[in-house]
């Protein structure tokens, strides 16, 4: 999954490489594949990152393609530096992008959750909290979309520029109720030709007045309608 082909550092591989090709010691990808399992590992800073990349054994080194240093005979990690400038030099929707596509290919599913959280401890270039949009696999919880909600806007705006680069046809994307929205409906069914499943409450209320009035027979046996009242036996 790292080092073979159509793994994580053939993935990485095919991103531009923005630093200038004089002195480079390190290949990109091999820097982001060192940077995403320390991350994976815990790692929260750029130290901690070159920390994690340093205890690697050799054989880890190996797989992730960490240069070999002819004279030491032995696979020699990227520096804190050399991480730090990499990291900051990539383009990082890019990458954010090209990951989540490869992780949907490798759990693929048939159910994609989208769902808003504020990033604890986390602080943006304005001093405000990062509230992220990710898409995540239903059952393995695999992030394999996500984006920062703007703070002029909400997540309902963020939505569909979110799914817009998945592949969604024949899957069921659910939500809560915040998208519940014709708009949102609408570009899932006929743009990316998936189907929703969105809750239900206060914010649409002529809905909700509608599916309550709902006869439970309306509904297939294996439905359920989510309201007071008597149920069929």
């Amino acid at each position: 999954v790292v080092g073979a082909p159509g793994g994580l550092v053939a993935l990485l591989e095919g991103l531009p490489d923005p630093r200038h090709r004089r002195g480079i010691r390190h290949r990109q990808a091999v820097v982001l594949a060192v940077a995403i399992g320390a991350c994976l590992a815990g790692a929260r800073s750029y130290v901690a990152i070159g920390e994690w990349a340093a205890d690697l054994p050799q054989e880890a080194l190996g797989r992730l393609g960490c240069r070999w240093h002819p004279t030491r005979r032995c696979h020699v990690p990227p520096s804190e530096p050399t991480l730090r400038r990499a990291l900051q030099a990539v383009d990082s929707a890019q990458v954010d992008r090209e990951l989540g596509a490869w992780l949907h290919r490798l759990a693929p599913g048939s159910a994609v959750a989208v769902d808003g959280k504020v990033l604890r401890g986390a602080v943006g270039e304005d001093g405000r909290a990062v509230h992220l949009l990710s898409a995540l696999v239903h059952k393995e919880g695999v992030v394999i979309g996500q984006g920062a909600v703007d703070v002029k806007h909400n997540e309902i705006t963020e939505f569909k520029p979110l799914l817009e680069p998945l592949e969604l046809a024949g899957k069921v994307v659910t939500a809560d109720a915040l998208h519940t929205q014709r708009e949102h409906a609408r570009f899932l069914v006929e743009e990316k030709h998936a189907d929703y499943l969105f809750t239900v409450k206060g914010n649409q209320s002529g809905l909700l007045a509608d599916l309550a009035a709902l006869d439970q027979d309306a509904f297939s046996p294996s439905g359920h309608c989510d309201r007071p009242g008597p149920r069929p036996a």
